[in-house]
């Protein structure tokens, strides 16, 4: 990653993000509670196939490809998920 976007994601329990996709790499990094991503991760078509189901906690670090659909859930019932989010930024034309 040439040029990077940091930010911290804060998700009450029981919120998630929407299903989504992005034009860059992104990598989180859990820093409290727990809860579940969801990866599609063959999905360069218009309609992906089943997603996996990935148990994240406490330290979890995982990549998300550029253009894959993911989906980030809290899943606890009492603790924020809060979540270190980095993402390759494309560079900007001028």
């Amino acid at each position: 990653m040439k040029e990077i976007e940091v930010w911290l994601q804060t998700f009450a329990p029981g919120s998630r993000t929407p299903i989504h996709r992005h034009s860059c790499e992104e990598v989180f990094v859990v820093l409290k509670g727990q809860g579940t991503l969801y990866l599609a991760p063959s999905s360069h078509s218009k309609y992906p196939g089943n997603p996996q189901e990935f148990h994240i906690f406490p330290n979890s670090t995982f990549h998300i490809p550029v253009n894959d659909v993911h989906q980030v859930w809290n899943t606890g019932e009492h603790e924020d998920l809060q979540v270190l989010v980095v993402i390759s930024r494309p560079p900007v034309k001028v």
